[in-house]
């Protein structure tokens, strides 16, 4: 082999190293990756009741519904908020962590006092039941 083609064939080399390199790198990107948590706005339906409805995000790494705001609408500045799911055949249930106090203001996504529903699948139906009275404002994370 003369210096020449073994020269081309060391740049060559290079290039589908780099090449490769370089795809290696941009391939997760190119994907559909997982997007940060999605926070969403509501209207709390009375206690075992069904307020507004939103849907579980598909593209969001985040597993749980998490209160994240909650302001009481009537006299007090608090009320018990529970997350519910609804059943494939239509029926609504409340989340295992039942009733939990939210005060008027904002709250941690981390604090898993707010984590109402935990590891909800991807597009399932959600609303936010208050225990003393509806249509508070919150905000669920998800």
């Amino acid at each position: 082999m003369s210096k020449w083609s073994m020269n081309r064939a060391l740049v060559a080399g290079a290039l589908v190293f780099v090449s490769a390199a370089t795809g290696v790198a941009l391939a997760p990107v190119a994907s559909a990756a997982p997007q940060a948590c999605v926070t969403q706005s509501l209207t709390t339906g009375d206690y075992e009741s069904v307020g507004t409805i939103r849907y579980k995000s598909a593209t969001s790494s985040c597993n749980d519904l998490n209160l994240t705001y909650s302001y009481n609408t009537n006299s007090r500045n608090y009320d018990d908020y529970a997350g519910r799911l609804r059943r494939s055949d239509g029926t609504w249930f409340t989340c295992a962590k039942r009733y939990v106090v939210g005060y008027d203001g904002y709250h941690s996504v981390t604090d898993s006092t707010y984590a109402l529903c935990t590891a909800v699948s991807d597009n399932t139906p959600f609303t936010v039941a208050s225990l003393f009275d509806p249509a508070d404002n919150v905000a669920i994370t998800h």
